[in-house]
């Protein structure tokens, strides 16, 4: 279901924008009705008012908990059933933070993540991703939505950025709050000043070279890192945010001194927060995060260099926690098949 979806229904019962924003208000910020200076009886027009319990019955039907996974860490990881049948994984991490999925499943199929290894099965709609954050919402205070969970959100969208007008506006979150996370597509760089409310982004940059970022993110845009910071670099200007690189340490691989020299050439000057996250184990896939030592050793060094650095930890890594883990485990105990679809 897409937003948009949801307002057509209001104004065929005769609700107004303001009537459709309060009601979108009360479902995305989990809010109970008779908040604020109004309840529904005095606010919504009759037909909206006799629909609202059914409405927000179909709303609350779009993501269900089924599981709930708390780590160590205070994140929680949620396994969380679409009324397809379809799940995907929220997170909610440290500090007010949720991260989403936009995609069930995805299409970039970067060798060192769970959610790849499937493809892609089918897009969420905007009310679903936003239905996610209503969910968490229920569970503890929400503040901060970052689009990195589960999907590729660049392959997704005019979905992801109704979602994060909705956010931004009726959700009540601050716009620098909601963090845009793609491996870099030049739609993204077009579109995402336009709206109304213009997220931060964060780039899954994970290395300076060009070959083995190819060889790591397979099917995504081939841009040189050099040029997907300086578009990064661009969008920091116009909307005052810093960009944010992620960087996803693979003992071996990306964990290099030449690495560390080059992010240095790359980032040197720019409007930048490098996360460092070092890897969480994925059963069956060939990598290893660095030593925790290595890692604080990189960080470490990073910000000695001038490169603003912090050591992210991928939440839930006590639990095997990561993206598309609970998923793939939860579809191996029910012995389900999935139809895969191509982008």
């Amino acid at each position: 279901m897409r937003i948009d979806q949801i307002r057509e229904r209001l104004r065929a019962l005769g609700a107004k924008p303001g009537h459709e924003h309060w009601v979108l208000q009360l479902w995305s910020q989990r809010l109970p009705t008779d908040h604020g200076r109004h309840r529904p009886e005095d606010y919504l027009p009759l037909a909206v008012r006799e629909d609202l319990p059914a409405l927000l019955a179909d709303l609350d039907g779009l993501a269900r908990l089924r599981t709930a996974h708390p780590g160590e860490d205070g994140s929680e990881r949620l396994l969380v059933g679409l009324a397809d049948g379809q799940s995907v994984e929220s997170v909610l991490l440290p500090r007010d933070g949720l991260c989403v999925s936009t995609q069930v499943g995805c299409a970039v199929g970067c060798v060192f993540c769970m959610t790849g290894r499937d493809g892609l099965i089918r897009q969420l709609g905007s009310a679903e991703i936003v239905a996610q954050v209503a969910l968490a919402r229920t569970r503890r205070p929400v503040r901060k939505v970052v689009f990195m969970g589960m999907g590729e959100p660049a392959h997704n969208l005019d979905n992801v950025l109704e979602a994060i007008e909705l956010l931004g506006t009726a959700g009540g979150m601050g716009h620098k709050n909601l963090v845009f996370s793609t491996v870099g597509d030049r739609r993204v760089f077009e579109r995402l000043g336009q709206g109304v409310v213009k997220p931060a982004l964060a780039l899954s940059l994970h290395t300076t070279r060009a070959d083995l970022r190819a060889s790591l993110l397979p099917r995504a845009p081939r841009i040189d890192p050099a040029e997907l910071v300086e578009l990064g670099d661009r969008y920091s200007r116009q909307t005052g945010y810093p960009i944010q690189y992620q960087w996803t340490l693979l003992e071996g691989i990306n964990d290099t001194d030449e690495e560390l020299d080059a992010i240095v050439r790359l980032l040197a000057g720019k409007y930048a927060v490098m996360n460092m996250i070092p890897y969480n184990t994925v059963p069956d896939l060939p990598f290893r995060r660095p030593a925790p030592e290595r890692a604080a050793e990189i960080a470490r060094l990073l910000h000695r260099r001038g490169v603003l650095t912090k050591l992210r930890q991928s939440a839930g890594q006590d639990i095997d926690g990561g993206c598309g883990q609970l998923r793939a485990r939860a579809i191996e105990s029910g012995s389900r098949r999935i139809p895969i679809v191509a982008v």
